[in-house]
């Protein structure tokens, strides 16, 4: 079966779509599988890679968004699928690429939509208010136009199950389990991160407002007025790096900028204490999954997807979820902190936690949908 994903928001420095996608080449390669990618790039270009054949269309920089881009014509992506006879296609944008979810069905070609934020979400965080009627009316229209919407929480799927959506399929995403692991615990790392600090703190993810990075300085401020000698490092770039950087000057707070080595990256978040994801509106969150896979326990927001996979089957925490504001994140710091100095078992929790969601489970689930 060839298998073509169409993402935009894509680029080198694109954390949680990026590596969506390259997961799910490589995966459906495993299987026998054909797999193409097509993402904005600067300008025409074709290569094959390990997670299977690329094509870069001309796109259209996004402005203060770090380096995403959009494809500029949806004419010249459904021109491309006319040549590649795809046997299934999967969008990875629910704004700007629709239109070829109506392409495919004309065509009779599987088609899936992969819900990466919550609109809801989106609109509150950026506007401040709720507009619940457009987000029906946007979701019911992109829900027509696909055989499929992937999501891959609850939280994410409840706006498609506010309006009835027949078509929507859960289907949780992946870790790394080789490259992010406990075993990648680094004391010379650890120690050059902290600087003399005694407690590490990693924020792993794009410096951009709906991921409110800010929340993690706030949540220092608050450890260090407690007495706690702690350090928070910044791990990604975004939009926001200039404003955080100006406003922790004088806290012990290093911004590491992106990694582009997943060993490097993998041993520093082996190598904290805790990691921190803050975004309120994180719809699944591959960071916070990276960290329990690498033995780190996770302070996220209590009002996003990632408290769905912090408790274990038998009940048991891995991490804990806290209001979004300073104060409450830097009480669950200190309590998981505790916690880690009286179970020794924690961070072996948090690596098998992690191990209920492979890839390979992901892509299994994505297959049989027009198995």
């Amino acid at each position: 079966m060839k298998i073509i994903h169409i993402a935009n928001f894509y680029g080198p420095k694109s954390g949680g779509i990026k590596t969506t996608v390259h997961n799910l080449g490589l995966g459906y390669q495993a299987q026998g599988h054909e797999f193409i990618l097509i993402v904005p790039g600067k300008k025409f270009a074709r290569e094959t890679s390990e997670v299977g054949g690329c094509i870069t269309l001309p796109s259209w920089n996004i402005p203060f968004s770090g380096g995403y881009r959009i494809i500029k014509s949806t004419r010249q992506v459904k021109m491309m699928l006319g040549s590649l006879k795809p046997d299934r296609i999967e969008v990875s944008d629910r704004f700007t690429l629709t239109s070829l979810g109506k392409w495919a069905k004309r065509r009779e070609i599987p088609a899936f939509v992969f819900s990466h934020e919550t609109l809801k979400g989106l609109i509150k965080n950026y506007v401040g208010v709720s507009f619940n009627q457009i987000v029906k009316w946007h979701n019911t229209k992109l829900a027509s136009k696909f055989d499929y919407v992937i999501t891959t929480t609850k939280f994410a799927s409840s706006e498609f199950q506010e309006i009835g959506a027949t078509n929507l399929v859960q289907i949780p995403l992946g870790v790394d389990l080789t490259n992010f692991s406990p075993h990648n615990f680094n004391p010379e790392l650890r120690k050059k991160m902290l600087k003399g600090g005694d407690v590490l703190l990693v924020h792993c993810g794009r410096l951009s407002p709906e991921k409110k990075p800010e929340r993690s300085i706030q949540a220092l401020r608050e450890l260090l007025a407690r007495g706690i000698s702690a350090r928070l490092v910044f791990i990604g770039s975004g939009p926001l790096h200039k404003k955080l950087y100006n406003s922790s000057r004088d806290i012990p707070v290093t911004f590491w900028g992106y990694v582009a080595s997943k060993k490097l990256l993998a041993e520093m978040i082996a190598s904290a204490d805790i990691s921190l994801a803050p975004g309120p509106i994180e719809t699944f969150c591959l960071a916070a999954l990276e960290s329990l896979a690498s033995g780190t326990p996770v302070v996220a927001s209590s009002t996003s997807a990632v408290g769905e996979f912090l408790t274990t089957s038998d009940g048991k925490s891995v991490g804990l979820t806290a209001a979004n504001n300073g104060c409450a994140f830097a009480d669950a710091i200190e309590q998981l902190l505790q916690s880690a100095r009286t179970d020794k078992t924690l961070r072996t929790r948090c690596r098998t936690q992690a191990e209920q969601f492979p890839w390979t489970r992901t892509i299994s689930d994505l297959h049989q949908l027009v198995a």
